[in-house]
């Protein structure tokens, strides 16, 4: 295939893709920012004024980064896994396989479609946020670029678990088993510095912990964790599961049969 033939099947795929969730976005971008309002309603309308401050900042202020990395995180997750998935269930992800369209190019269009929904969640999650509490943004191009990457890398990550899941309960299987606890213990309603010092170091281990802080010093400009250390992270699992990912694809594992 030549450029422009690789830039109308990537146009293709990931056109598909955003309108997949666009046209039903009363049950994909409507839900998640309905539960992040209860989260803004009770952490930090009700718990929030007994908690006082956290880092120096209001309790309600210093959640909502987390919160809206949660639903970035989330939702770029479950829209390449579900996506994927169904592309396998009704077989044409074999046709797309087995095409002249390079398999790079498949895997952008669905990373797009992924991004794009955590993206346009994110920003309607940001927008119910200034019903709540002002927003403050100490740097946006720490903000864009951290949110952009944790979108693409939990794309990827629904990706491969999309090619490994052999049914619809599969898919749900690391969501609420993995996703999830990760999420809750990544430094959104608290920070590291109040855990003791064995499990502060156990949060390391958390990839989702770097991003939260990393977005979290877009918003206040203060962070658990050093700049660096949460791009070297993020970067790097990027690297890593861009190339598993691309792996799966030539290899066609979970996919032909």
């Amino acid at each position: 295939m030549n450029n422009r033939e690789k830039l109308v099947a990537f146009q293709t795929i990931a056109t598909k893709e955003i309108l997949r969730f666009a046209r039903i976005w009363v049950q994909t971008v409507l839900p998640p920012v309905i539960t992040t309002a209860l989260y803004f309603i009770i952490f930090g309308n009700l718990i929030g004024p007994r908690i006082g401050e956290m880092e120096g900042f209001g309790y309600m202020e210093f959640i909502i980064p987390g919160l809206i990395m949660m639903a970035v995180i989330t939702n770029s997750y479950a829209n390449v896994v579900s996506s994927f998935y169904g592309s396998k269930f009704q077989r044409h992800i074999e046709e797309m396989v087995i095409s002249p369209t390079p398999n790079y190019i498949i895997l952008l269009g669905f990373i797009t479609g992924g991004v794009a929904r955590g993206l346009i969640v994110g920003i309607a999650v940001t927008v119910v946020s200034l019903l709540f509490n002002p927003l403050n943004v100490h740097s946006l191009p720490v903000m864009f670029s951290m949110i952009l990457l944790t979108a693409i890398l939990f794309s990827l990550a629904g990706l491969i678990n999309g090619v490994y899941a052999n049914s619809f309960d599969d898919i749900s299987i690391i969501p609420t088993f993995v996703l999830t606890p990760l999420t809750y213990l990544g430094g959104i309603f608290y920070s590291i510095s109040l855990l003791p010092d064995f499990w502060q170091t156990a949060s390391l281990a958390n990839p989702i912990l770097y991003m939260v802080n990393a977005f979290r010093y877009g918003f206040l400009g203060v962070s658990d964790i050093s700049l660096v250390t949460s791009y070297a992270i993020s970067i790097g699992f990027i690297i890593i599961l861009y190339l598993f990912s691309l792996h799966l694809l030539r290899t066609g594992h979970g996919i032909r049969t």
